[in-house]
């Protein structure tokens, strides 16, 4: 399994094409959730090749099935915040955790600001919706490892049939438009960024932080 945390992302160059971030509310057929809001509309963006992208992967879901969108740009601040206060809340937690071992496993769940998706407007979280309804994934989208004993992992077995079944369907339309997972958060897809290259062994990443 590929972690974030992974030095070897470092090294992977960036060569950022230039795309602008584009305002999902401006994009039709896209189901938009505010559970992460902000008041500048950032959670709404998401680079340019990036929102068509996800309109390809929702073609692509059986019918009845749509996709529900729930964060993509993330300011580099607020994911830096974000990363700091779990990392913390583990070593809090588990005072044997050396430095180097609570930075790995913070990362399984929120990234380092050094390699982030979501400031580069290449991340999406989001999740399905069946008939209008929120399908049932196996546990809520950010939920975290300690939280869901593990069955956040895309492979997570301690997950019920349906829901594996469900995950199933999003992964197919997923990868159908080109993104690829962040196997400890099923609900976590990018297209362009470091882990991207890495997955399609790719040359170089397309996205820089924004």
């Amino acid at each position: 399994m590929l972690l974030l945390s992974d030095p070897r992302l470092l090294k992977i160059p960036v060569v950022d094409t230039g795309e602008p971030l584009v305002d999902l509310a401006d994009v039709p057929d896209l189901t938009i959730d505010d559970r992460k809001a902000d008041p500048e509309g950032a959670w709404r963006r998401v680079r340019q090749g990036v929102a068509e992208r996800l309109l390809t992967a929702r073609r692509a879901l059986p019918d009845g099935f749509d996709l529900l969108f729930i964060e993509g740009y993330r300011p580099m601040g607020l994911q830096e915040s974000y990363f700091t206060e779990h990392l913390e809340h583990l070593m809090a937690a588990d005072p044997t955790l050396d430095a180097q071992a609570a930075y790995i496993q913070a990362s399984h769940y929120i990234s380092p600001v050094e390699v982030a998706p979501h400031p580069c407007g290449a991340a999406v979280d989001l999740t399905l919706t069946e008939n209008g309804l929120e399908v049932d994934m196996g546990t809520p989208v950010n939920q975290s490892p300690e939280d869901s004993a593990g069955a956040c992992y895309m492979a997570a077995e301690n997950i019920s049939p349906g829901a594996r079944r469900s995950r199933q369907i999003l992964a197919d339309a997923m990868h159908t438009a080109g993104f690829v997972n962040y196997e400890p958060e099923w609900w976590h897809w990018s297209y362009g960024d470091r882990i991207w290259a890495a997955r399609t062994a790719s040359p170089s990443a397309l996205y820089a932080p924004l």
